[in-house]
């Protein structure tokens, strides 16, 4: 073959795209694949970087970071490539500022915040209610889901506003929607929501960083090395930096994939950049309608991440875990930090300015928003948060190829039109990224998955041999058609029977705690 010409190109070498280069050669070491990127290094949403710490200089990720026993797709990457994981630390009282401009400052030990007991009632009846609807979400189809169009008719606010009766529990999802997204709730379609819920094995494993939870482990060395050993194994000739992709042409024989630093012919694509990047590729035939108005329909999230360094772990001295989550508030611009000190015990905290904060604060110099940072953790942990080392953040909004972080996110009626069009290929187009994900979307482990499926896909495609019958049978299988949904708008007769059960109970048992005097026997 000529230096130009290839069997598969693969737009994107963050974690997604090298995956998916990576499993091509496996199955057919006789494939040619070349992955373009168009930043100046790999690993899209990861990067790790040097600091001035304690004890010298040592690298923190600036980007995705967390990874989880339950991620089975980057676990196995991590134990192949032997790189080690350690548990994030949260021994000790943990800080939480919630509730309303008047709110006071509370620590806790427990999972859970000590709510008042008609608060808790609150919390717990809208997390069961939540829970049970996620375990009834197909995260391969939502649309088949019971009650599908009317969730994704809404937005998560609405159903805050319905199902949930105090402004502490209002004010608690609109933080964790920050935290989880970089988006406030009135910008996510329910739906989706359920959707992301589900593909993460619950709605509060994208919170905790219990076992199986999403903020459980840490890398040692940073998440951006395993898209550098991928590139090792896959060789870095294979790989060009600083070619941004512009069009896509593709005709009957081939593929002409044009880029900032020239042009390259291949017989399937892969794109694995973000949605609202696609969409700004030139496609020749255009793409299928459905597809187009999805990848520009699709708003990311919005986040800062900062490292502090320090010279000690002033706060596990001090019995504080390093956890801190905070309502928004003019002076304060982060919405929650954890403890970020290295496994070679140089001391740092971590925190995310999110959604409305990063809206307010993006603009503002880097000293002011510093600043406030700091003089939010003396609020929270005392006179020793102001003799810090270094500060380091990265606005992931004004990244040129990312625009946002952490994930694309599906606003209320885009699943319902236009969800079918997520994985399905445009001729030999296929799609990759961890948006595309069914398990772990949004993180690090659904971006593995998503770069391997669709590397099968274009397996099945150009060498079925490759496969076994089974691989085989499974990919055609996911790219058959959805039989049409019956639409239904109407809330289901379980969901407000459901409502009317848990408020009942709820409001019992509020009254019954707010009557000390009354003899009451717990069982």
């Amino acid at each position: 073959m000529s230096e130009d010409q290839f069997d598969v190109v693969v737009v994107g070498a963050g974690l997604s795209g090298l995956s998916a280069a990576r499993r091509l050669q496996k199955r057919n070491p006789r494939l040619s694949v070349l992955v373009l990127e168009a930043r100046d290094r790999v690993g899209g949403r990861t990067v790790s970087e040097d600091l001035p710490a304690a004890n010298g200089v040592e690298q923190w990720d600036m980007g995705g970071q967390w990874v989880s026993s339950s991620q089975i797709h980057v676990m196995e990457l991590i134990k192949e490539f032997g790189v080690e994981v350690f548990t994030q630390y949260t021994e000790g009282k943990k800080v939480h500022h919630i509730g309303g401009p008047n709110a006071k400052i509370k620590m806790y030990n427990t999972t859970v915040p000590q709510f008042s007991p008609l608060v808790m009632l609150d919390f717990i009846q809208v997390m069961w209610k939540v829970d049970k609807l996620t375990k009834t979400i197909s995260v391969e189809d939502p649309m088949s889901s019971p009650n599908a169009e009317l969730y994704d008719s809404m937005t998560l606010y609405t159903f805050m506003e319905q199902n949930i009766w105090t402004k502490d529990i209002k004010e608690e999802l609109a933080v964790c929607s920050r935290i989880v997204f970089g988006l406030e709730t009135s910008q996510i379609s329910f739906l989706f929501f359920l959707l992301y819920s589900a593909a993460a094995g619950g709605t509060l494993r994208l919170l905790e960083t219990s076992p199986g939870s999403g903020q459980e482990f840490r890398v040692k060395g940073g998440t951006q090395q395993l898209s550098k050993m991928l590139v090792e194994q896959i060789g870095s000739d294979r790989v060009r930096l600083g070619a941004a992709v512009t069009a896509i042409c593709q005709d009957s024989e081939n593929i002409k994939v044009t880029t900032s630093a020239g042009t390259v012919s291949c017989k399937a694509v892969i794109v694995a950049c973000p949605s609202h990047l696609a969409a700004q590729i030139h496609y020749e035939p255009p793409l299928p309608s459905e597809r187009q108005r999805l990848i520009q329909s699709l708003p990311m999230g919005h986040m800062t991440k900062f490292i502090i360094t320090y010279p000690t772990a002033f706060w596990r001295e001090k019995g504080f875990s390093g956890e801190i989550v905070v309502r928004p508030s003019e002076s304060c611009p982060l919405s929650v930090t954890f403890d970020a000190t290295s496994p070679k015990g140089n001391p740092a905290l971590v925190g995310f300015i999110t959604g409305i904060q990063a809206r307010d604060w993006c603009d503002k110099k880097l000293e002011e928003r510093r600043d406030a940072v700091i003089s939010s953790l003396v609020k929270y942990l005392g006179p020793e948060a102001s003799t810090y080392i270094h500060y380091a953040e990265k606005d992931w909004g004004k990244e040129q190829y990312s625009g946002g972080c952490p994930v694309n996110v599906m606003t209320p009626g885009m699943l319902t039109f236009y969800h079918p069009s997520l994985r399905k290929p445009c001729g030999r187009i296929h799609w990759a990224g961890t948006e595309t994900a069914t398990i772990w979307c949004g993180y690090l482990d659904g971006a593995v998955q998503a770069g391997q499926r669709a590397a099968m896909e274009v397996l099945a495609q150009l060498c079925p041999s490759s496969l076994s019958r089974e691989e085989l049978n499974a990919v055609r299988e996911s790219l058959k058609p959805r039989a049409p949904r019956k639409g239904s708008k109407g809330r289901s007769r379980s969901l407000c029977l459901l409502g009317v059960v848990m408020t009942t109970a709820a409001l019992v048992g509020a009254y019954l705690l707010a009557k000390p005097k009354l003899p009451v026997k717990w069982i």
